[in-house]
């Protein structure tokens, strides 16, 4: 359903409002992603997702815990396409492989750091943000900042908006994320 509702946008075919961020992505990437030519047919989404991604990259945080929160919630959220894109560019980053893999898995991290801010990032969802203060003691004690904190709230709403979105117009992968293809893993009963 989604091909006929979402169309498949080329830089010719979307709706004029949409083409500056679409031309921005080709320029950074070197290609228009697919699920891009689906997310314009919203420009105000595809642009505000572009400009929220943009300040968290901005923020304070490092590039790996940038990840972590992005991945946390790609695989929360099961966005086959987002935990390929962010699977690719964490290995680029230089993240170790078991790294990787409990982050595709949804497993604890064995860096602590870098699991405090994914268990941290999954208590503002569970808590819809009202994580207390002993949790934020925590998260500071575990080398954040409070203004991480909230660069952590800045990712969790950039990434909600990709996530959900690229699950609703079915966004396909690209032939470059093929190598780092996602499959939701088996939940075991309790």
């Amino acid at each position: 359903m989604s091909e006929g509702t979402f169309p498949d946008h080329t830089l010719e075919s979307a709706p004029p409002a949409a083409r500056r961020s679409m031309e921005a992505m080709v320029r950074n990437l070197g290609y228009l992603p697919a699920p891009a030519g689906r997310l314009a047919t919203s420009p105000a989404l595809l642009d505000g997702f572009l400009k929220l991604s943009g300040l968290f990259e901005a923020t304070t945080l490092e590039p790996l815990a940038r990840e972590v929160v992005i991945l946390t919630m790609a695989t929360r959220n099961r966005c086959h396409v987002c935990v390929a894109m962010h699977t690719a560019k964490v290995t680029a980053l230089g993240a170790d492989a078991d790294l990787i893999a409990a982050l595709r898995t949804q497993e604890p991290l064995a860096q602590e750091r870098l699991e405090a801010i994914r268990s941290f990032t999954l208590d503002v969802l569970a808590s819809a943000g009202a994580v207390g203060t002993s949790r934020l003691r925590e998260f500071i004690a575990a080398g954040y900042t409070a203004q991480n904190a909230l660069e952590v709230v800045l990712g969790i709403g950039a990434y909600t908006t990709s996530t959900l979105a690229n699950r609703m117009v079915e966004a396909p992968l690209d032939e470059q994320l093929e190598p780092f293809a996602w499959t939701e893993p088996e939940r075991v009963a309790s």
